[in-house]
């Protein structure tokens, strides 16, 4: 059983006295602290103290909080998918295998391998997932490397390389809050995509993608989200050095830009987060984060016409995405 001596974060704190603060729990992200359009220090992450992440609460909520997820993000159907004429059976509740299973990368302790300091600090942690673990093939090398830029951007870099044919599918799954805390309805939200996948009832793709059109959940232009509940797979059309998305809090003048060279954009905003848990941030009662998470599309390994979700030995998977903070004064 984990104890609280195992938990180590690392600080990254850029020439401007922004601070990013790391979790090797998972690969978490558990602060990130910039200045707003008053001068004020705002912690734009919401997360449960460090100390939280090793309750048993935490894990029965699964929430993943600021967390690198896999071996696959998002959900799987049937807890299951073939390869090579071979069908992998893994843990599924109700139907729905969700974010690499019972004990995902997000339950791990990463090895911290690197660090370095200002200008553009960074920290590398690593995960060994071992053939067979979550039922997935492969013995499966991750890294990850944060790196806080002196222009206030937080890049986040998942590579991973593979002894055998596997599937896989990494994100980060940070929830934010421009305001520092309470409710993001009145933040604004631009994604950049023409069509969302279309879902069945327990949320599972059905294969098909709808034009945003006429969506209810169309933000290819700027929309206030309100009192909205998210869980939607977008489908980019930006590049990778175009922005594939934006949220706006006017309240304290911060702008996120997110930039990847992924497929998709996970956009998650609950419309409750755990009451006993304890937070760095004071949170409200409804609508208190949103999560922009770039990724591939949930349960590609068993449709066709999705993208390619595996990763052969000799090949290296590679997820860059970038959150860029910027104050309008």
């Amino acid at each position: 059983m984990l104890q609280k001596e195992d938990l180590k974060t690392v600080s990254l704190v850029n020439n401007k006295g922004s601070q990013l603060d790391i979790l090797n729990y998972g690969a978490a992200v558990l602060k990130f602290k910039l200045e707003d359009k008053s001068g004020n220090l705002v912690n734009v992450v919401v997360s449960p103290r460090a100390e939280e992440f090793i309750r048993s609460v935490y894990k029965e909520h699964n929430k993943c909080f600021g967390a690198s997820v896999g071996r696959y993000a998002g959900r799987i159907s049937n807890g299951e998918f073939e390869l090579d004429e071979t069908t992998y059976k893994l843990f599924e509740k109700d139907g729905v295998h969700l974010h690499g299973g019972r004990e995902g990368f997000q339950y791990k302790i990463w090895e911290i391998k690197e660090e370095t300091t200002a200008p553009n600090p960074s920290v590398t942690l690593s995960y060994l997932s071992k053939d067979g673990e979550e039922y997935y093939p492969g013995n499966l090398e991750v890294e990850v490397k944060y790196t806080l830029t002196e222009e206030n951007e937080l890049q986040i870099e998942y590579s991973a390389h593979t002894d055998k044919k596997t599937v896989i599918n990494l994100t980060n799954h940070t929830y934010f809050n421009l305001n520092g805390g309470g409710s993001i309805s009145d933040h604004f939200l631009k994604i950049n995509a023409e069509k969302i996948l279309e879902v069945d009832k327990n949320l599972m793709p059905t294969g098909n993608l709808t034009k945003l059109k006429k969506h209810p959940k169309n933000f290819s232009e700027s929309k206030l989200i309100g009192n909205r509940s998210l869980d939607d797979s977008f489908v980019l059309k930006s590049g990778e050095d175009e922005v594939a998305a934006r949220l706006f809090a006017p309240l304290t003048g911060i702008k996120m830009e997110v930039k990847t060279n992924q497929k998709a954009m996970v956009a998650y905003a609950p419309e409750t987060l755990p009451e006993d848990l304890n937070y760095y941030t004071p949170i409200a009662e409804e609508y208190p984060s949103l999560c922009l998470e770039a990724q591939n599309f949930p349960d590609a390994p068993n449709f066709r016409n999705f993208p390619d979700a595996v990763l052969k030995p000799g090949e290296t998977y590679y997820n860059r995405i970038s959150y860029k903070f910027l104050v309008s004064k």
